[in-house]
């Protein structure tokens, strides 16, 4: 169960931190379509992109070791893609990975 614990706090980790870049990338887009300036998602974009990733490889970890239905891991695997839902999701897949450390004690 250590492994799990340990795949659950990487997953969230990185959960928050692509969920963070992800909005300054949205504030970046307004900015680059708003007032025509393309530097903040030139920098952003790619860092996001690489941390996103990560992001996937955590997850995908995570899924496969609490072994988790193939659309829940492929929701979980989107979250990064969408402002606000891997912040959502984080809390839900907590509580899903907890409860089965709970079950299998």
């Amino acid at each position: 169960m250590i492994d799990v614990e340990s795949a659950l706090k990487f997953y969230r980790v990185m959960a928050y931190v692509v969920g963070v870049m992800l909005l300054v990338l949205c504030v970046g887009m307004v900015v680059k379509y708003g007032f025509d300036d393309d530097a903040m998602v030139a920098v952003v974009g790619p860092i996001h992109g690489f941390l996103y990733m990560v992001y996937l490889v955590g997850a995908l970890n995570l899924g496969l070791k609490v072994r988790w239905p193939i659309g829940y891991l492929l929701l979980v695997l989107l979250a990064g893609t969408i402002p606000f839902l891997s912040f959502i999701l984080e809390r839900s897949v907590t509580e899903r990975v907890r409860r089965s450390i709970a079950a299998t004690a």
